[in-house]
């Protein structure tokens, strides 16, 4: 599919298909034990992926009319009985709970994506794009979660990468301010990504954007681990060995600023 909605859930269904793959032959140590989500063991981290796909499936089907709007505790019971399951449950159950979600999104014809808008969280609904770069800004992240919890050196999937890198520079722009806290640094701050078009900005907010703008630092390393430093995922352990940040603004004050949610 060639629209931005489109390759989303392109990517979706990549993401999905390298944890079913991965999943099922998890032994029970491994399903127990920790993550890249510092809190939390494989399996929670399964289990928050699972819960998640339930819910958005369930926005996405009121939207599309297909069946009645979740009510108000609808949130809080799927998530008290996924965290009720044991942890082979929990990963079983999120393979099939994405499933259910990606294929329901991959249904939606393409001539329908710049028209459809699904509701979430924010006041309005939102693009179906926007709608698909929400669960991927989840599952890119999540699913990084659980490979780094088997393989220290695990990386960002390229193609969540370059959409989750567009979406942020765009319409997700906003989680940023969620998740950036400005006041970690000195001064403001242009910190171009090396070999990419985009470039960091700190001032008194934060954003990732595509804009031509004087660079007052570089970020010396691949795109996907700035994207997990913007995610609170980049610490001293999961960095590449030749990373570096030159410029105006240090590496520790980037991941102040970034701390994770």
């Amino acid at each position: 599919m060639s629209t931005l909605a489109g390759r989303t859930i392109a990517a979706l269904r990549s993401e999905h298909d390298t944890l079913a793959g991965l999943v099922p032959a998890l032994s029970a140590d491994q399903l127990t034990g920790p993550s890249g989500a510092s809190a939390w063991t494989v399996a929670d981290v399964l289990s928050h992926l699972g819960s998640g796909a339930e819910i958005t499936l369930a926005g996405f089907r009121a939207a599309v009319g297909e069946a009645e709007a979740p009510g108000p505790d609808f949130n809080q019971g799927v998530w008290d009985r996924w965290n009720a399951l044991d942890p082979q449950d929990q990963a079983t159950g999120e393979v099939a709970s994405d499933q259910a979600l990606v294929t329901a999104l991959e249904a939606v014809p393409e001539d329908r994506h710049e028209e459809l808008r699904v509701r979430t969280f924010l006041p309005d609904p939102v693009p179906f794009a926007l709608f698909a770069a929400l669960r991927l800004s989840e599952v890119s992240q999540h699913s990084w979660d659980v490979r780094v919890g088997l393989d220290p050196s695990a990386t960002l999937a390229d193609d969540s990468t370059e959409l989750l890198a567009e979406h942020l520079s765009g319409g997700l722009g906003f989680l940023l301010g969620f998740i950036g806290k400005p006041k970690a640094i000195t001064e403001p701050a242009v910190i171009e990504i090396s070999g990419t078009p985009y470039s960091i900005v700190v001032d008194d907010s934060v954003r990732l954007t595509t804009e031509s703008l004087p660079a007052t630092a570089t970020f010396n390393g691949p795109l996907e681990s700035a994207l997990r430093l913007l995610y609170g995922r980049l610490n001293p352990e999961y960095t590449p060995d030749d990373l570096t940040v030159t410029g105006n603004v240090t590496l520790d004050e980037l991941r102040a600023t970034f701390p994770g949610f």
